[in-house]
């Protein structure tokens, strides 16, 4: 059986493709899992996708993954900024974390440059639009061979 890859989105990213297409493209979340699900089963990882505006059910599906997963890539939308729930899923899961912002968050809001999930996460993918989801699924990849 194939490692399985949580990808959990957070609040506003099902409305990419319309959402302010000139800082997230045009892409849909559909058409970023569906992308995400590709690399990964062409890479031998199995994935399982999430996406919710509400804190609890995040961090519900975060400490599901813990027992069930290989590891966790998270764009956690505006909870990135705010959320030590979040975090403390993360830090009690003991699987590896991946941030992905679709932005650079750090060319952004001064508000933005703060992030709780980093203090959990391996490692931070930002600014490469949906690019930056595939880059994840590689460096996870990596990841789950390594162990």
């Amino acid at each position: 059986m194939p490692p399985r890859l949580l990808l959990v989105n957070g609040p506003n990213l099902n409305q990419l493709g319309s959402r302010e297409p000139d800082i997230y493209g045009r892409e849909t979340l559909a058409d970023i899992e569906k992308q995400c699900g590709a690399a990964a089963k062409k890479l031998g990882l199995a994935l399982d996708c999430f996406q919710s505006n509400h804190e609890g059910e995040l961090v519900d599906a975060i400490q599901k993954a813990g027992g069930n997963c290989a590891g966790i890539i998270l764009n956690a939308g505006a909870y990135t900024h705010t959320s030590i729930a979040i975090m403390d899923a993360l830090l009690a899961v003991s699987i590896p974390v991946i941030e992905v912002h679709m932005s650079n968050i750090f060319r952004r809001e001064e508000f933005r440059h703060e992030s709780y999930v980093s203090k959990a996460a391996k490692g931070v993918i930002c600014g490469f639009g949906s690019r930056s989801y595939l880059l994840a699924i590689e460096a996870m990849a990596d990841l789950a061979r390594s162990k």
